[in-house]
């Protein structure tokens, strides 16, 4: 009797095993599962958004080719027009491929990525730098010549770059920098992810501010009669807004986050992975 019994309880531990195995094993192929579509859902958006911010940049440049006088070095005005094209490829397509560059290549050493994600910076700062100067040079050079920041654009713009520089220095210095400790990465991370969305959703909104107000000054009067040249801004306007929110979504949606690989070792993983 005591060894039937004994049998039936060993039977039935050996049967509860099996049986939680087969769902541990269920909810792994589970959740395998819904990494895959996870990933498949995102590089279609990421896709999509390549192509809207590449539809950004050729249209900006469509715009000054054809009603802004082109490119130069020679007059105020065609020295301004390279400010819109160099932030627009630098503030808002460089930023947004460098902020997604964690859940893209998701399948890289975090290490190498965070490399990636300072010289992507870098080169927005040079852009960005470059776009600035256009901007000055063409008030300077201007007959007769225009005042510097005395407009709200301006000033969001010093804000924005303002805010962008602090953040290299201080994600150079945090997670870059040997020596750091990792309770510090810790504690810095949260508002490093925080400020820099914000940072791009400010740069965005400091674009479609800076070229309403350029169609004002260059329209005038003739504005409120529908041109070809104020419709084709203000469409461009609304997808630059939509790139925004795109990215912003891809960027902030936990799911397409990139999953922590055993290499990391003692590197933080971050929301904006």
């Amino acid at each position: 009797m005591g060894t039937t019994v004994t049998s039936e309880l060993e039977n039935n531990r050996i049967q509860e095993a099996i049986t939680l195995n087969n769902m541990s094993e269920q909810n792994r192929n589970n959740m395998q599962s819904q990494n895959v579509s996870h990933v498949g859902a995102y590089s279609s958006l990421y896709t999509i958004s390549q192509i809207v911010g590449l539809l950004l940049i050729f249209s900006v440049f469509y715009w000054i080719i054809n009603f802004r006088g082109g490119f130069g070095f020679t007059e105020a005005k065609i020295i301004f027009n390279w400010h819109p094209l160099l932030m627009t490829i630098g503030f808002i397509y460089l930023f947004a491929n460098s902020i997604l560059h964690y859940r893209t290549f998701r399948t890289l050493k975090k290490r190498d990525l965070k490399n990636h994600h300072a010289i992507i910076h870098g080169c927005v700062i040079v852009l960005v730098l470059l776009a600035g100067w256009a901007s000055f040079a063409s008030h300077i050079y201007s007959n007769p010549p225009i005042p510097n920041f005395y407009s709200l654009h301006s000033w969001m713009g010093i804000v924005t770059i303002s805010m962008f520089l602090s953040q290299f220095v201080s994600g150079f210095v945090s997670f870059l920098f040997p020596g750091i400790a990792v309770q510090y990465k810790e504690a810095i991370m949260p508002y490093h992810i925080f400020f820099g969305v914000f940072n791009f959703i400010l740069a965005i909104a400091t674009s479609v501010l800076g070229f309403g107000e350029k169609l004002i000054f260059v329209l005038e009067q003739e504005y409120k009669n529908y041109p070809k040249e104020g419709m084709f801004v203000n469409f461009l306007g609304l997808l630059f807004i939509f790139y925004g929110g795109l990215v912003v979504f891809m960027v902030t949606k936990p799911e397409f986050k990139r999953e922590p690989k055993p290499e990391d070792g003692v590197l933080l993983t971050g929301a904006l992975e």
